[in-house]
């Protein structure tokens, strides 16, 4: 079970009750307090916990900012959409994807709790449905411009929401590209794609894949590998 809770010093506090838990432990999580109490557990107890570890959680959580909460007001620019969160009067969630205009709609009854997990995991199920969207709309004919463009070959293209990494290369010349890439501006979504189609001729990282990766980047690469370091493949 999971309620969230809002203290004034301390922000939002999730609070989960687990059957296998046999104290009461706080952690801090993308900057947000997450409080675990075992089965016959008291909030009561739990609460006075947490006022005893006020002074650590607060120093916690100046140095753990919290991640941006999804919600109306939030500026989002990806590569082919902005995002468009508004308050109806609908009773559900909805969402629109608008590619002639660049905008992701997604519609919420007034009464959401946008600190709510359930309703940010539903938020971000959005946002990667979209990216998803784009990415299968653009991603393929970029690598065959690419692929043309500079001579290489490949075998297939996998999309998936990766975590971990923008792209890969398998044997058999099989590139995998994350539908993150769309959180990227063009000319690194360029470079990404081209890692990997070096990787269909040099599949390790030795001297020739990198002279190879000059090459085809106009000796750009290292600029653009350490500008590449400064986006994250997590949507939010």
């Amino acid at each position: 079970m999971e309620k969230t809770y809002s203290d004034a010093e301390l922000g939002p506090i999730i609070v989960r009750t687990n059957a296998r838990a046999k104290r009461y432990t706080l952690r801090v999580k993308d900057g947000i307090i997450v409080a675990v109490m075992p089965c016959g557990g008291s909030e009561a107890t739990l609460f006075s916990f947490i006022d005893r570890k006020r002074s650590r959680l607060k120093t916690i959580l100046q140095d753990t900012p919290p991640k941006e909460i999804l919600a109306p007001g939030l500026q989002l620019q990806t590569n082919s959409f902005s995002l468009d969160i508004t308050l109806t009067d609908r009773t559900n969630f909805y969402m629109s994807l608008d590619s002639d205009e660049g905008i992701l709609h997604i519609s919420c009854p007034r009464q959401t709790d946008f600190t709510d997990r359930r309703v940010q995991t539903l938020l971000k199920g959005f946002i990667e449905k979209a990216l998803r969207h784009e990415a299968k709309r653009i991603l393929p004919g970029r690598l065959r411009t690419l692929a043309e463009q500079h001579g290489f070959t490949y075998d297939s293209l996998r999309l998936a929401n990766t975590k971990s990494r923008w792209g890969s290369c398998a044997a058999g010349r099989r590139i995998n590209l994350s539908i993150a890439l769309m959180l990227l501006p063009d000319h690194l979504i360029d470079y990404v794609i081209l890692h990997e189609l070096c990787h269909t001729v040099e599949m390790n990282h030795s001297s020739a894949f990198w002279e190879l990766m000059h090459r085809v980047t106009g000796n750009s690469d290292m600029l653009l590998r350490k500008e590449l370091k400064s986006y994250s493949t997590h949507i939010i």
